[in-house]
């Protein structure tokens, strides 16, 4: 069987925002893969790879190594520019039933939301704290969530834990006082609605084991579902195009 070919794998994105690849022959060449797609870009540690697994302590947090869900975001909305594809390669899938990637189009989204969450989403400059609190960046990224670039294409910056609760990876019980929030209640508002729709015109993937999902981080919304499973083993890449 042909492998998969880089062109082709961008074809899907630009059409569908996201491809599932198949017909790897294993991790080294799903790098391979990835490398010709754009370049690998570091990520919170400033390693190119973190490994999606669950780490005993993170129980109480809405956090890649734990179980738990995570709702609606795109990744590293704090950094400049944001990673442009994000990439997941499946050691080992849950086995429990739970654990999808769930993805959104922002085509989709726009389509369902009122004028006023419209204007929300595009008008008022939300600051996306960096790493660490930004101290990788100098300073949180000031953008509005929604924007174009100079030549035309959109980009979406999100985070439903950071309106709803002012911190990327917020604690489970976190309930913040709207006044505390980036955007106060309105930001929160349009946070729980946008979750509400993302649950209900989702894309729920459930990657194979050696396959390799790739998606448009600047277009495409993700969620991960909850799981029990702790063998679930994922490995992430961030690439820029």
């Amino acid at each position: 069987m042909p492998m998969p070919r880089a062109e082709g794998v961008r074809a899907v994105l630009e059409a569908d925002g996201y491809a599932v690849v198949d017909r790897l022959a294993g991790q080294r060449q799903a790098i391979e893969l990835m490398q010709d797609i754009g370049r690998f870009v570091p990520q919170y540690t400033g390693t190119v790879e973190h490994e999606v697994v669950y780490r005993p302590g993170n129980d109480d947090r809405a956090y890649s190594q734990s179980r738990n869900t995570i709702r609606a975001h795109t990744e590293a909305p704090g950094w400049d520019p944001s990673p442009r594809h994000l990439a997941l390669y499946c050691h080992r899938q849950a086995r429990c039933g739970g654990g999808h990637t769930d993805l959104l189009d922002l085509k989709v989204l726009e389509k369902l939301l009122s004028p006023a969450e419209h204007t929300l989403l595009t008008g008022p400059p939300l600051a996306f704290p960096g790493p660490g609190g930004g101290a990788r960046t100098g300073a949180p990224v000031t953008v509005p969530m929604l924007y174009e670039e100079d030549d035309g294409r959109p980009v979406l910056r999100f985070s439903y834990n950071l309106l709803t609760a002012a911190d990327y990876d917020a604690a489970l019980d976190a309930a913040p006082a709207p006044e505390h929030l980036p955007l106060g209640q309105a930001g929160a508002d349009l946070a729980r609605h946008v979750g509400e729709l993302f649950d209900q015109y989702r894309t729920l993937i459930l990657i194979p084991d050696g396959h390799l999902l790739v998606w448009d981080n600047q277009r495409m919304l993700h969620a991960r579902s909850e799981y029990r499973d702790e063998g679930r083993h994922l490995t992430r890449y961030w690439i820029a195009a």
